[in-house]
């Protein structure tokens, strides 16, 4: 943390109009807006190559932990797994293709 950062801990839920957006600040600087209804934060990273690459990080991990407790709390709303193989096969021979042909 910088001398300029100020710990704090804050605890919310979201609101009917809750949400999130990646977008930019002035000056261009990445930021992500998380809009909670009605608290919003605003997460950016120090004004720094270090510091975008650090948010970068954070957004990442942010995203992966969101992930599994969504999985975790709404299995449901989970998209089904991809298939460990196809389920038909296209087999050609001398009796032709899939069959044993006539």
């Amino acid at each position: 943390m910088s001398d300029y950062s100020t710990t704090y801990q804050v605890a919310c839920f979201p609101g009917r109009n809750a949400g999130a957006a990646a977008t930019r600040g002035p000056g261009g600087t990445p930021v992500l807006m998380v809009y909670l209804d009605p608290v919003n934060m605003t997460l950016h990273g120090e004004p720094s190559v270090a510091g975008t690459r650090g948010l970068a990080d954070f957004c990442r991990e942010l995203a992966r932990e969101a992930a599994k407790l969504a999985a975790e709390i709404d299995p449901d709303g989970e998209p089904a797994p991809p298939e460990r193989a196809p389920r038909h096969r296209l087999v050609t021979g001398d009796l032709g293709d899939s069959g044993g042909g006539y």
